[in-house]
């Protein structure tokens, strides 16, 4: 087996340095908001709703090299970008979703997000019941259900790092909490780079299939399950996929292959590394967050609303494959569908369930 290589380029990059750079800061010139106030008459004019706008609908003319930009950090940079300064508190709901949808489209291709088909997700605390509308797993132990990736996200828990379900995951902060929230983010190749140093018998198990379930997002049944390693590399390029949820409720799908106690050891050396090589980064209204997730993992701390004093956490998301993308490895399939560059993939593919 030829001995695994570091990764280089400024997609490696430890949380520290980011708190100090600035390359990831990108503004909106002022300009541009009459840009996209004129994008949104168009489409106001026509009566198009938000879901229905495409790239043509929704021209941004110079905005668009801003844009094209942001496209580049994100596939061949550091692979993150905050763009700062829309006036969230300008707009109603439909007219926030107009824009923000019209400009994912001059970014990439918006995909479903669940198997409900859609395309926008606010993400925010929506409390109750949340296992049995987004799933679970009923667990005998007496410590309660094992809730799905999807309800976790949509509660005010802590998420651990992981990766979303296509190439760039894009928020818009339209509120935040009163408390906590924060985003944690750290860069996979980094990753890579320390378990090649400290263990490159545990970072070698990552490039090894481990299995997974559909639970939440994709399925309401853990017995839909895959097999795809956490790491992969094509021509160069890197790539992970991961979310501990996914795994975990694979395990309690019998038949599925038990982790071997090597796995298990390379899968907390991730995570804790993920934790030592990340950073914070901050969401205030009008902030939106792009990573791309080959290239990054991301999380977020518990937060606490106050819905009476208006400091209840609201972000809209997107999921954008994007024109540039890279290739991705042989097997990927099972997951991206499409794995050649440029191609649109990712998503959750609609059943007509």
């Amino acid at each position: 087996m030829t001995p695994r290589a570091r990764l280089t380029g400024p997609g490696v990059w430890l949380g520290p340095d980011m708190t100090r750079s600035t390359r990831w800061f990108r503004d909106l010139p002022p300009p541009a908001l009459d840009e996209i106030d004129a994008a949104l008459r168009t489409v106001q004019r026509r009566g198009l709703a938000w879901h229905e706008i495409v790239r043509a609908d929704f021209p941004l003319p110079t905005l668009d090299r801003l844009l094209a930009d942001i496209a580049d950090e994100l596939e061949n940079g550091c692979g993150m970008v905050k763009l700062h300064g829309f006036p969230v508190g300008r707009y109603g709901d439909e007219a926030l979703r107009q824009i923000y949808f019209g400009l994912g489209t001059h970014l990439g291709w918006p995909v479903f997000q669940n198997r409900r088909g859609e395309l926008m997700r606010d993400i925010r605390d929506e409390g109750g019941d949340l296992g049995r509308r987004y799933g679970q797993i009923e667990i005998k132990d007496g410590n309660g259900p094992f809730l799905s990736s999807y309800a976790r996200t949509l509660s005010n828990g802590r998420l651990r790092f992981h990766t979303d379900r296509t190439d760039v995951v894009s928020l818009l902060c339209v509120r935040q909490a009163k408390a906590g929230g924060t985003s944690k983010i750290c860069s996979t190749p980094a990753i890579h780079n320390a378990m090649l140093e400290r263990r490159p018998d545990l970072l070698e198990i990552l490039f090894q299939d481990i299995y997974r379930s559909r639970l939440g997002e994709e399925s309401d049944r853990a017995e839909s399950v895959y097999a795809l390693p956490i790491f992969g590399l094509r021509d160069g390029r890197f790539t992970s996929h991961y979310s501990l949820t996914y795994i975990e409720a694979a395990q309690m799908v019998p038949g599925v292959p038990k982790l071997t106690p090597q796995q298990r050891q390379a899968i907390d050396l991730l995570m804790a590394l993920a934790e030592e090589l990340s950073f914070e980064m901050t969401l205030d209204p009008g902030d939106i967050q792009f990573l791309n997730s080959h290239m990054t993992y991301h999380g977020r701390t518990p937060f606490e609303d106050d819905k009476a004093s208006g400091r209840d956490r609201l972000l809209m998301r997107l999921w954008l494959p994007m024109p540039n993308n890279r290739a991705l490895p042989a097997g990927h399939e099972v997951l991206w569908r499409n794995i050649e560059a440029g191609a649109q993939r990712g998503g959750i593919a609609q059943t007509g369930q």
